[in-house]
């Protein structure tokens, strides 16, 4: 699953998990992304931090609380890259933290590292 609300890294990312032979869920927002994980679980989330409304950050932590969800991979994919933005990240429950731009190959590493262990 990944949760973006632009449309140009929703393609990109689109094109690397199915390039992967996996296929995707889109959420564009976090009420979306809420909405389908009430009836969904995913193998894994890659989250943007941010979004409007209801921020990745917010979402990370209602995910990790849900003990449904807790054990799903969570990687945040933001393009936020101060110092501490990381650690934000980490702390509010993502497993996993990937900068903006997208790193086609840290991408891939990270989504085969997570989905091999599950």
């Amino acid at each position: 699953m990944c949760v973006e609300d632009n449309t140009v890294n929703m393609l990109l990312v689109s094109r690397i998990v199915e390039a992967e032979g996996h296929d995707l869920i889109e959420a564009v927002d976090g009420p979306t992304a809420i909405d389908i994980l009430a009836t969904t679980i995913p193998d894994i989330i890659l989250l943007d931090i941010n979004l409007p409304g209801i921020d990745g950050l917010e979402l990370a932590r209602r995910f990790k609380a849900d003990h449904r969800l807790a054990s799903i991979p969570l990687i945040a994919t933001t393009a936020q890259v101060l110092v501490g933005d990381r650690e934000r990240c980490l702390e509010a429950g993502c497993d996993d933290y990937l900068p903006k731009p997208l790193d086609i190959r840290k991408l891939r590493e990270v989504m085969r590292s997570y989905l091999d262990q599950s």
